[in-house]
């Protein structure tokens, strides 16, 4: 018998269900009703609701509440700092059944062959991974990476069953510029799925941002600016991440009106953060208690993401659907008891029987041999500052007066002013730039890391030059990662050996050492609660205001070098 023919009969009752959740409620994110019904499913697909089913495998879910598993509409997976074989174990237990991933991390380390582990790892896991083919390898023109790709490469994979389209469009400038490598991917893909990545894009500029066939927007910072968006036709998708935090100041657009067409994504999320607070879960929760409807919260975490990315297979409890489901306590804690990802049941044997795939870009990390001479910042008058705001990766573009000796303008932590610089580790030219950044309130030592968006080039920062060569060497012997440093001495570490992004361990170790990680850093006086990945997002030359990259320092609203 067919699986066409047995979904039939399974759902006519002439022969038991393969699952059925007996005994719970079910959110319909149509009506907005909380129904009591079993729940049938044969193989990947939901057969029956609205009624009593028989199962060859029945499981009680008595006083529990069934929705549909939730869609990360937009993430970098290699930002859990893990493989997304141990991002799916993470994650999915959690209520993910979707994740739509951008793999330009991977990629501007190592092009198509990051590209492909991913297309590859992702028949294998138990949560579906979607993949958007990443847009801007690299983001710019003003920075150094691995490797870069054009339309010619991306088209050949635009036909993968796991492809949806292109990924977020970053270099917005390019593409109002009408630049013709932005254009040849723009074409390539029109009538298919582009994401977007506009920052601040407002008025006419959003306009013809947008009549370039680009539908999605991760980027709204403000209710202002995500209603714009909105009334322009554009998909807003709410980001609540470890280092850009925007659920709280969109959160009063999220009404039963506005909720087809929003959605929510997580963009980096890291391991700690996750045990600690969560993903989507912690995002649905959090936003009912901010008051929002809880219709259109779970409308936004699956119905309103599926439609937005085309995906008709799922988003509801519903006949003919992917059984993609999460059990839940209640709407408003959204605790997980048990989760099915097209009719699999997401435990610990689901997840030991998955085939794997072999690492790629292992000694990445090809940086020159630095000195803290290196970390010197010759400059004449005032300086340009790169301002960081908590919980945004916007900054500010700052000035300040420093004391200069030989010329250096030395770091003055009495003032929270101190060295960040972006070293080449790519192996192409051992570019190293040298600037100022306020906002971390260290004030001894130094912190650096391989994880640096988008070309992933070393990014450090620190009090003392010493220290900051230190901590780059030890990257370039760990294959990439996270250090620590002060007086010479390590004070912890974690390796990424897979392209400088993804450690090979368990999730939990990975959370382990970024405890440790967090509380050295803060030993050294950094007050930011993510250090880390507040770091990264320095280099990210299409994100206002002021940001720095191996180049130099980039006027990101001139989109020029200074």
């Amino acid at each position: 018998m067919t699986d066409l023919a047995r979904r039939i009969d399974q759902g006519r009752g002439l022969m038991p269900a393969d699952i059925v959740l007996k005994g719970g409620r079910m959110f319909d994110l149509i009506t907005g009703d909380l129904v009591e019904t079993d729940i049938a499913i044969c193989g990947d697909r939901i057969v029956g609701t609205f009624g009593r089913f028989e199962g060859t495998r029945e499981i009680d879910c008595t006083g529990r509440i069934l929705v549909p598993g939730f869609i990360d509409t937009h993430l970098h997976i290699e930002s859990s700092l893990v493989t997304p074989f141990e991002f799916d174990r993470c994650v999915t237990p959690r209520g993910v059944t979707t994740a739509i991933c951008d793999p330009h991390e991977i990629a501007n380390v190592c092009g198509l062959e990051g590209i492909r582990y991913f297309l590859d790892a992702s028949t294998r896991t138990v949560m579906d991974i979607r993949v958007n083919l990443s847009s801007c390898v690299p983001s710019t023109h003003m920075e150094t990476a691995g490797a870069a790709l054009d339309a010619g490469d991306l088209t050949p994979l635009m036909d993968h069953p796991q492809v949806i389209g292109l990924a977020e469009f970053m270099n917005f400038p390019g593409v109002l510029m009408k630049d013709p490598g932005c254009m040849a991917k723009l074409e390539a893909f029109q009538g298919r799925h582009i994401d977007g990545h506009a920052p601040l894009l407002r008025g006419r500029d959003l306009d013809a941002y947008i009549a370039a066939g680009i539908r999605t927007e991760h980027e709204a910072t403000t209710a202002e600016e995500a209603i714009e968006k909105l009334r322009k036709g554009m998909r807003v998708l709410i980001r609540e991440g470890s280092v850009s935090k925007d659920m709280e100041a969109l959160a009063p657009i999220l009404t039963e009106r506005t909720s087809p067409y929003l959605c929510l994504c997580t963009d980096d999320r890291n391991p700690l953060d996750i045990e600690e607070h969560g993903h989507l879960d912690y995002m649905i929760r959090t936003l009912i208690a901010r008051g929002c409807p809880p219709l259109a919260v779970y409308r936004a975490a699956s119905l309103s993401a599926a439609e937005a990315f085309g995906l008709k297979d799922r988003g509801l409890i519903a006949p003919g659907l992917r059984a993609d489901i999460a059990v839940i306590d209640t709407l408003e804690s959204c605790r997980t008891s048990l989760v099915l990802s097209g009719g699999v049941v997401a435990d610990d044997a689901a997840f030991a029987v998955r085939e794997t795939v072999t690492p790629v870009a292992r000694a990445s990390v090809k940086a020159p041999a630095v000195t803290a001479e290196a970390f010197r910042y010759v400059r004449n008058g005032d300086a340009p500052v790169i301002g960081i705001l908590p919980g945004k990766i916007i900054t500010e573009h700052l000035t300040e007066t420093l004391q200069a000796q030989d010329g250096d303008l030395l770091p003055d932590t009495g003032r929270d002013l101190i060295r960040i610089a972006v070293v080449e580790r790519h192996g192409k030219n051992g570019n190293i730039a040298t600037g100022i950044v306020k906002g971390f309130g260290l004030q001894r030592g130094a912190i650096a890391s391989t994880v640096c968006h988008d070309h992933h080039n070393i990014a450090v920062v620190g009090a003392d030059y010493a220290d900051m060569a230190a901590a780059v060497t030890r990257l370039g012997q760990i294959e990439g990662g996270f250090v620590v440093v002060a007086d010479g001495e390590v004070l912890a570490e974690l390796s990424l050996p897979v392209a400088g992004l993804m450690s090979l361990d368990p999730f939990e170790d990975v959370r382990d050492r970024l405890i440790a990680l967090r509380s050295a850093a803060k030993s050294l006086g950094v007050t930011l609660e993510e250090p880390f990945l507040q770091l990264a997002f320095l280099a990210l030359p299409v994100i206002p205001h002021l940001k720095i990259t191996d180049m130099g320092l980039v006027d990101v609203d001139r989109f020029a070098l200074i």
